[in-house]
Order: C-alpha cells, then structure tokens, then sequence
C-alpha cells in the first residue's frame, strides 16, 4: 500500500480509513466512469480534485492492448508524472493526497487529490477569437516560447502526456495577463507515461497533438518555427535538417487527425 496525505485531509481524515474517506467526499462530479470519478469538492473554502480509480478488471484492460491503447491502471500515473514535472521546473498542479491499495491492476483502488488551480482559463479558450482579433504579437510570442519550453522540459524529463492539446495548458487570471507577466499551469496527467527517457514514438504523439490542437487559432510559419527553436534548444537551420522527417510527419499526422475529427463531427451533426 502507498499513501501520502497532506493538509487539510490529513486533519480530516484523522482516524479514518482515507481509502473510505475518499469514497465519501462530496461535490461537482466532472466525469462518472465504471473505473474512475472525478470530482471538484470544497474544503475550508478551497477546492480540490479528486480522481478516484477503482481497477478496470482484466477484460477493460485486455481489450485496450488489443486495440493498441494503453490502460489507464491507477492514480500512480498522475502521481508520479506530477512529481517528475515539479523536479524540472513545468508548472503543473499540485497534489496533496494520494493512495493505492492492492498489487492487482484490474482491481486496484487508487487516488489522487489536487490543488484546484484558480482562476484561470484554458489556453484553448484565451486563443479561440485569435483569427479574427489578433493578440498583441509579444504576448503571442511570449505564450508559445513558454508552451515550446514547458514540452521540451516535460519530455527531456521523461514524461509523455498522451492528451497533450493545448486546452490543457491553463492560463492564471489573477492577475492582468501581459507578455511579461502571465503564468500557465499543465494539467490533466492521468494518462501520462513517466519513464527516464521519452521514447521518439511517445514523444511524437504529444507533438502531433499539441500541433493538431492549435490549427485553429491563426499560427503563422513564423509562429511555428519558434515554437521549434525553443523547444529542442538548438539553432533553428539545424533543427530544420535534423528534424525534417519528424516535421513531414507532423503535417502529415495533424491533416489526418483533423479529417477524422471533420467526420466524426459531420456525422454526429446528423444524429
């Protein structure tokens, strides 16, 4: 068993069993699954979320390695993922409980409690009207320099996300959000996969998607090939011959994510 509990459930908790302490938290469900809970509850006028994974049995777990998809086991994958990314220096949330019970993937119970991060907005939702009313260029600027520096740290720091779209890249609004002044917090590490080294194939994905999340919003070349200088921290005419398969298959990967996502809302707009 591992448990790690900070304030304030350490205090709440005194006494009780956390794993059944957990289970009796109240609040906003976000999402109800067969396996996993998530929701936001309140503590002293401080909210938190909880991810409660309860095991996804042999079956769940079969048929997502034959289809190529890697299960999502446990609260272990967030917890470790989080930790790893505070080491190097990427803002991301910050957990203040965490439990696993049991060595049995398909009926292991876990958890995992974090810091609500508030106020805030998704990058996603900040750059949505970016075509049509374009940002001040140094805060754009600023924006991707920072989202290129938080990526290459997570993957030189072996840690791959699998969700990595640019809504999960949190905008702090507690203060006035100025090119010289703005803080962005990444989140949603459930599905993360933290090793010593990112595998290139794993590395990939995060790219494609993150590339595929921002087609959206109005990047320009210029826009691009400054995300890509900061991010591998090499010239930029060496990056260009060094990575010339990668950027090919970028373009490639990202035209057919969003061919696929033109159907699958084409044909969900007829249902």
């Amino acid at each position: 068993m591992k448990l790690i509990v900070t304030e304030p459930f350490k205090t709440l908790w005194a006494g009780r069993d956390p794993f059944e302490a957990v289970e009796q938290l109240q609040g906003q469900v976000y999402r109800e699954l067969e396996g996993r809970r998530t929701l936001r509850t309140e503590i002293d006028g401080r909210g938190y979320f909880v991810k409660i994974h309860r095991g996804i049995g042999w079956g769940e777990i079969v048929k997502n390695l034959s289809t190529a998809k890697l299960p999502v086991l446990g609260a272990g994958q967030e917890w470790r993922a989080i930790q790893r990314l505070h080491e190097v220096g990427v803002p991301t949330m910050t957990a203040v409980a965490y439990g696993e019970r049991g060595s049995n993937p398909a009926t292991q119970h876990s958890f995992i409690i974090t810091e609500e991060l508030a106020p805030t907005v998704s990058l996603e939702d900040f750059a949505a009207n970016w075509r049509e009313q374009p940002p001040e260029p140094a805060l754009k600027r600023a924006l991707i320099a920072e989202v290129a520096r938080m990526a290459g740290n997570m993957h030189r720091a072996g840690v791959n996300h699998r969700d990595f779209y640019i809504c999960h890249f949190l905008l702090h609004t507690d203060k006035p959000v100025t090119a010289h002044n703005f803080r962005l917090s990444l989140i949603d590490l459930h599905r993360a996969q933290t090793r010593t080294q990112t595998p290139r194939r794993w590395r990939n994905k995060d790219l494609a998607g993150l590339y595929f999340s921002a087609l959206g919003i109005g990047l320009t070349r210029r826009d691009k090939l400054r995300f890509l200088q900061v991010y591998f921290q090499r010239p930029l005419l060496d990056v260009l011959r060094d990575e010339a398969s990668l950027l090919t298959w970028l373009q490639r990967k990202s035209e057919r994510l969003q061919s696929r996502f033109l159907r699958k809302y084409a044909s969900g707009a007829h249902q």
